[in-house]
């Protein structure tokens, strides 16, 4: 029972540490469906910072509103980067889930055009999710220009929120005018605290006796310091549960001890990987983390060996001690 709790993909009851950031895209998700307009909304935050269980927390509310008729109804499409063959098939998807109708990327590009240009008085507004919005970059940036812009259009009523881990991710996508223009709203996840991971694994171990509160707090404790990340937090703790019943002798009121806790901290820092990384050289790790640094700069997986050099060449300009490893 506790290891389904713990599991990322578990839907929680609360959002512990998220309750400004649900109720600010709540309010305008419902505004435009209620007022019939369009809206662009630009969510970042670092991984595991609930941007996208908390927009999926709205939608199950809208959804609900909508069936009990306090809300208008609406389309709602999902749009998930990481699952695109390449960006321009982001059109095919939405199109598809509008009107059920497969077509090429082209086609569905100039029917979505005519569509959000063209007034229809009973067209219900459509709700957009363009999740790792990272991964829709392409050459010309046209394909997130466009869903950026559509909603801006008259007849849209088209809600678009796109979720990425970059902050400014638009202005590197597009230039500063055009984003500014564009008139994005921003909402960003700042990595959870200490206290915020308690609360979010507590919530989820709500009535389990078999995990000690100091246990929770240590996990929270040393993911807090380090990344703030919720997924990695479940993750331990869930690790730490799988130890337990392992190596449990049934004997009534054993609990999950910081002792479990640790022991998974140290196999996290046992991997072949983590193993391999402090085997290698001062020069490779460096370069190793340049690629990273130019990563998270970019926005993009995909990055040139001049992008690195320049990483490594700001790197002694500043004579900044590498934090990655």
């Amino acid at each position: 029972r506790a290891i389904e709790l713990l599991h990322v993909g578990a839907v929680p009851d609360t959002l512990p540490g998220r309750e400004i950031e649900f109720a600010e895209i709540y309010s305008h998700i419902e505004d435009a469906i209620i007022e019939g307009n369009g809206a662009c909304i630009y969510v970042s935050g670092v991984p595991g910072t609930g941007k996208t269980v908390t927009f999926n927390a709205v939608m199950r509310l809208l959804q609900e509103q909508a069936d009990d008729e306090s809300v208008l109804p609406f389309d709602f499409v999902e749009i998930n980067g990481m699952k695109l063959t390449e960006p321009t098939q982001a059109y095919v998807s939405l199109w598809q889930g509008l009107t059920n109708e497969k077509v090429t990327p082209k086609h569905a590009q100039s029917l979505l055009q005519t569509r959000f240009t063209t007034a229809s008085p009973n067209r219900r507004s459509c709700v957009v999710l363009m999740d790792e919005l990272d991964m829709l970059v392409n050459k010309s940036q046209s394909v997130v220009y466009n869903f950026f812009e559509w909603p801006n259009l008259p007849y849209s009523k088209l809600v678009v929120v796109a979720i990425a881990n970059t902050m400014d991710l638009p202005e590197r996508m597009l230039s500063n005018k055009i984003s500014s223009r564009l008139g994005l709203t921003r909402i960003t996840f700042q990595p959870y605290t200490h206290t915020q991971l308690f609360s979010i694994v507590e919530a989820r171990l709500r009535g389990i006796q078999s995990f000690d509160r100091k246990a929770i707090e240590f996990c929270a404790r040393k993911v807090g310091g380090v990344s703030g990340d919720a997924r990695r937090a479940l993750d331990i703790c869930k690790r730490a549960v799988e130890i337990f019943e392992a190596t449990s002798k049934g004997t009534t009121g054993e609990t999950i001890t910081v002792r479990h806790i640790d022991k998974v901290v140290d196999e996290m820092f046992s991997t072949p990987i983590i193993k391999t990384i402090r085997s290698i050289s001062v020069q490779q790790r460096l370069f190793i983390a340049a690629i990273l640094r130019q990563v998270r700069f970019s926005g993009t997986s995909q990055v040139t060996f001049g992008q690195v050099s320049d990483q490594l060449m700001l790197k002694r300009l500043l004579n900044t001690p590498c934090s990655i490893f």
